[in-house]
Parts: C-alpha cells; structure tokens; sequence
C-alpha cells in the first residue's frame, strides 16, 4: 500500500499527539483511539480527572 493510499492520521485521546496508520490496525483501524499502550492504560485517570 502506498503511503497516499493510508488512511488519515489520528489524533490520540489521551496525549494528543498524531499517529498514522499501522499494518496491524489494518482490520480495526474505526476502532484505535489511543497512539501506544501506555496511553490506553492512562484512558482511565485522564478521564477521572476531567470529570472531576
């Protein structure tokens, strides 16, 4: 696949910072929300602390 033919990069939920397209996102790429791991299990506390 050529780079023009990925889909958009994204934004992270919980840092912010861009991420593009990875093979192994090819089957859930609607669903990735989060850049790392690391970011996934921080979802938890980023959110505790905005709804406080």
């Amino acid at each position: 696949m050529r780079r023009s033919e990925f889909p958009p990069d994204r934004f992270c939920a919980v840092c912010e910072k861009p991420f593009s397209w990875r093979k192994k996102w090819e089957s859930c790429w609607d669903e990735v929300r989060y850049c790392s791991k690391r970011c996934r299990s921080q979802r938890s506390s980023i959110s505790k602390s905005t709804h406080a």
